[in-house]
Formats: C-alpha cells, structure tokens, sequence
C-alpha cells in the first residue's frame, strides 16, 4: 500500500494552483474540469509520477471551520519535505511568502511553517 493522493482544501483553484506552481515549485499534473471546480493536481517535479497533492475546493460546509481552527490554533495542515529549511525559507522570504514559524530545530528535525495565501498553514521540513 502506498499514498497516491493527498488533499489540502483551498479557497480559490487559480490562486492555490499559482502559488504552489510559480512559488513552492510543484509542476500540474491533472486539471480536469469537474462542474464549477476541477481535479486539479501538483506533483513534485522531482516525481513526477508520485504522489499527487490536489487542490481541493473549499465548498463543503465543513471546510471553512475546519481549516480557521487549524490557522487559528497554528497548526499547518501538511507538511512538505525540504534538503535545507534555512535556504527555502530565505528563497521563499524573498517571494514575499508569509511565515508564521520560522526555521526551528528541534531534536533531528528543522521546521518551518508558511501561509500559503489559500487558507493554509503549510510546514516545510528537514531531517538530518
């Protein structure tokens, strides 16, 4: 068994596909229309053929309380793995990305944790 897909709900497909495209850097992989949405897709263009992360509507009436309590509380709702925090955090500083955490070593582990302008609290990390 292996993951295939990931979700993280966003208010507005263009934007989130934008943002994780021309800023974090993942390639479209699927962009189907679905009615008013779309099976929209990200994939690392490291591999291009694993996991998938789509950028799901926020329409469930679920949703919006859902992800405000997590920004609320501080809580990203994934995390995406980096070689270096301290140089994707200065890379993404310098597009304009707002972080609520910045580079934090604890134990093994340095973390990160950005907005990624969609609804989201996003953590980026590395292990050593």
């Amino acid at each position: 068994m292996r993951i295939n897909l990931a979700s993280v709900f966003v208010d507005d497909q263009d934007k989130a596909l934008r943002f994780y495209t021309e800023v974090l850097g993942f390639v479209k992989k699927n962009d189907v229309p679905l009615g008013e949405h779309r099976w929209l897709t990200v994939v690392s263009p490291e591999n291009p053929d694993g996991t998938e992360l789509v950028l799901e509507p926020d329409s469930h009436p679920a949703v919006k309380p859902y992800t405000s309590a997590l920004v609320e509380d501080g809580i990203p709702v994934t995390s995406f793995a980096v070689d270096d925090v301290h140089a994707e955090f200065a890379r993404l500083r310098e597009l304009g990305v707002q972080f609520t955490q910045e580079p934090l070593k604890t134990g093994p582990v340095t973390t990160a944790v950005l907005d990624d302008t969609c609804g989201n609290l996003i953590q980026i990390a590395h292990v050593e």
